[in-house]
């Protein structure tokens, strides 16, 4: 399976939103992550479907960059941002 696809149902209705599987072991906490993303995003006032849509680009950069932690499957690297466009707000 090459791909990683996310399936949102809100108000009655599906949307999918399509990424490519990036081959990264170190995929601990990937689902936390994606909803704190989505949490975070919306709390800057993203309606709900721009903040999915960037918390599953925050997932698939954090886990592009590649961080290798200790031994076995560890995090992705959560501050590849810090520095760029997840730091802003709607409207900014």
């Amino acid at each position: 399976v090459n791909d990683a696809n996310d399936l949102l149902f809100a108000n009655g209705d599906y949307k999918w939103f399509t990424g490519k599987r990036i081959d990264n072991p170190n995929t601990h906490g990937t689902g936390c992550t994606l909803s704190s993303a989505i949490a975070s995003n919306l709390a800057k006032g993203f309606d709900l479907d721009t903040s999915v849509a960037r918390a599953k680009e925050y997932i698939s950069g954090a886990l592009s960059a590649m961080l290798d932690l200790g031994q076995g499957s560890g995090p992705m690297d959560h501050g590849f941002a810090i520095d760029n466009k997840f730091t802003e707000s709607a409207g900014e």
